[in-house]
């Protein structure tokens, strides 16, 4: 026989009472189906509970230990299916590298004037998905095409293109670059959650040859020690300065969609409203 929740409920009852009948009450049963439950349950664990020597029932030592298990299990379950902690439940976004970009703080600044009653938590998860995938965040902030299965995604804005160049370089110098420019030179590759591949460029002027890290810190790193160049959404330019880096704008590279996204099957409920305001925030800029 499977243990149930009414099983634990009518352990609690019996506990709180100290008598079955004011336990059956309580619980609107009768007396002899208190003591069912109360049997199957005690069968299923292989202990006595209840001390029924007297007429004021008593717990066990296992009883008393049992207790608190039972209340924890109890509480749990009535948190979980409790529809205002449900709505107000932070809501845990990922991001690999830059959130959304310049538009960050306003995002966290509106949703806690908007939505005081659910949390905002972003978190860097060094990840192709941040997190996502490993149910360590109920949404993601990515960048470019998501092909992950059971994911739903809003585009939210696109962002255009920089190169990414060691402050000493003679492209450092220049207004703008093309691919071209970068095509003699070594690429850093991010190869865990960046969205840059040699397929940027046309078959016939890919780079020569790549470094692969993997995350932003060592992208950055990589550049700033002239090691090579590097390519990314301009967000990356506007979250992570660094005095060895400089940011040019990539003219001829195609814009990055920044998009958010969700596991299908289970979408935390203020979704909705963040795809609404994030894409408010990036068409008021």
């Amino acid at each position: 026989m499977g243990i149930e929740l009414r099983h634990l409920r009518c352990f609690l009852a019996i506990a709180e009472e100290g008598n079955v009948t004011r336990a059956a009450a309580r619980l609107h049963l009768t007396q002899p189906a208190v003591s069912r439950t109360l049997a199957a349950l005690e069968k299923h664990l292989g202990v006595r509970l209840v001390d029924r020597s007297t007429h004021h029932l008593a717990l066990t030592a296992e009883g008393r230990a049992f207790l608190d298990r039972a209340a924890a299990a109890v509480t749990a379950f009535d948190a979980a299916l409790d529809p205002e902690r449900l709505r107000h439940r932070p809501l845990r976004v990922g991001y690999a590298w830059s959130a959304l970009g310049p538009y960050t703080t306003p995002l966290l600044r509106r949703w806690q004037r908007e939505h005081p009653g659910t949390p905002l938590e972003l978190l860097r998860v060094d990840d192709r998905t941040a997190g996502l995938v490993r149910g360590e965040v109920d949404a993601a902030l990515l960048r470019g095409p998501v092909d992950a299965p059971g994911l739903a995604t809003a585009e939210l804005t696109a962002e255009t293109r920089v190169a990414a160049v060691p402050a000493d370089s003679p492209l450092a110098g220049r207004s703008a670059v093309l691919l071209a420019d970068l095509a003699g030179e070594m690429v850093v590759l991010n190869t865990v959650s960046g969205t840059t591949t040699l397929d940027l460029w046309p078959r016939a002027h890919r780079p020569s040859g790549t470094l692969t890290v993997g995350n932003t810190d060592d992208w950055l790193t990589a550049i700033a020690a002239g090691r090579g160049v590097g390519v990314s959404s301009a967000s990356t330019a506007a979250m992570h300065p660094h005095p060895g880096v400089t940011y040019r704008p990539l003219t001829d590279a195609p814009p990055v969609p920044l998009v958010l996204a969700w596991r299908d099957a289970a979408p935390h409920p203020a979704i909705g409203a963040l795809v609404t305001l994030a894409r408010a925030i990036t068409r008021e800029a």
